[in-house]
């Protein structure tokens, strides 16, 4: 059987001084050290890496990151520490807590005849970033779309996120997910939310598929698994990771009721309920009443348009007409109007909070 092995090379002026510092101070096991009567080469092991440390060495010191599940009980409690060769360590959580920004709230029209650039990103997906600022940090929405359909290039992956929503906007795309039972299309007009560090995967994908992705925070980490094969078993649909439990709303068991805003009927994606009240999704298309001037108490409320045209009025703004592929977001307080509707207007509406109020002004 052939043995591969990978390490890192770092320098060193004195070989005797280092070897301390990376056995007792850092945990780490020497494996190697020559030659015997002058050393100048040793080889340590530990937490996962494999590091050469050699007298001469042209590379610079360069920066070791330690992560560790209980970093105040490792090397003292210290976070930064420099090796006797000058190589910085770095002592961090290994799993550090989600972090959710404070919203810093703003009026934001993401038109898609701006020509917002599309970015390839993971897998080979290109990315549309449908709110800028973020809210400062608070929130990122995606428009995502494959050009050409087959397998996708995925790997059985998660998110550490408070929150996220896949909309299948045009095509539709395989998934599968953990405890979810076999592999699944979700066809447009649908929509999964993916409760946090739920293992998942994209199998296949029709020709441009486009899909709507929110994620909170904006900023998370997405870690493979490479031990997981999904589809796992048995299924457990009603299991909850971290409080919320996964949702897969299907368009033809939509019921349409009556919207928040006068003018509109839509239909509940259940998500409210599936996340515990941490966000809520809604459809909504044109209904009856008459279209009025109302303000919102939600902390984030963003919509994306998805069919149809539509004037969106804002109190001291002068109007947008919006078409489909135009996202905006409706800071609370702000007096706002959804006028100059067509009959095939569609909004796909997300907010956080699940529940919020909204008042005529």
């Amino acid at each position: 059987m052939v043995e591969t092995r990978a390490e890192i090379r770092l320098p060193t002026q004195e070989l005797r001084d280092d070897i301390p510092f990376f056995t007792k101070v850092l945990g780490m096991r020497m494996d190697m050290i020559y030659p015997a009567d002058d050393p100048s080469v040793a080889v340590f092991s530990g937490h996962g890496l494999r590091v050469r440390i050699e007298a001469g060495a042209s590379e610079p010191p360069g920066t070791l990151r330690i992560l560790t599940d209980d970093p105040d009980a490792f090397a003292g409690g210290a976070r930064e520490l420099v090796a006797p060769n000058g190589t910085r360590v770095e002592i961090d959580d290994l799993n550090p807590p989600l972090v959710m920004p404070e919203t810093v709230h703003s009026f934001v029209v993401r038109r898609l005849a701006d020509q917002a650039p599309w970015i390839i990103g993971r897998a080979g997906m290109h990315y549309r970033d449908l709110i800028p600022d973020r809210l400062g940090g608070s929130i990122i929405a995606s428009h995502i779309r494959i050009p050409d359909g087959g397998p996708v290039p995925d790997m059985v992956h998660y998110h550490t996120v408070g929150f996220q929503l896949i909309f299948c906007y045009r095509g539709w795309v395989d998934l599968v997910y953990e405890d979810q039972g076999a592999p699944f299309r979700l066809h447009a007009g649908c929509c999964v939310i993916q409760p946090p560090e739920i293992r998942h995967r994209v199998l296949y994908a029709s020709d441009n598929i486009e899909v709507i992705e929110i994620g909170v925070p904006a900023e998370h980490v997405t870690t493979i698994d490479h031990e997981m094969e999904l589809p796992n078993g048995p299924a457990n649909p009603e299991r909850r990771f971290q409080g919320q439990r996964f949702v897969h709303h299907k368009i033809e068991d939509a019921v349409w009721r009556p919207f928040r805003l006068s003018g509109f009927e839509g239909r509940d994606t259940g998500i409210a309920d599936g996340t515990a009240g941490v966000a809520g999704v809604q459809v909504a298309r044109k209904g009856s009443g008459p279209l009025e001037w109302t303000a919102h108490d939600s902390d984030i409320l963003f919509t994306f348009v998805m069919d149809g045209t539509m004037t969106l009025e804002g109190e001291g703004r002068a109007p947008f007409v919006l078409e489909p592929g135009d996202a905006f977001v409706v800071p609370p307080g702000m007096a706002t109007r959804y006028s100059d509707l067509s009959d095939d207007i569609e909004l796909l509406e997300v907010s956080l909070p699940g529940v919020f109020a909204t008042k005529p002004v």
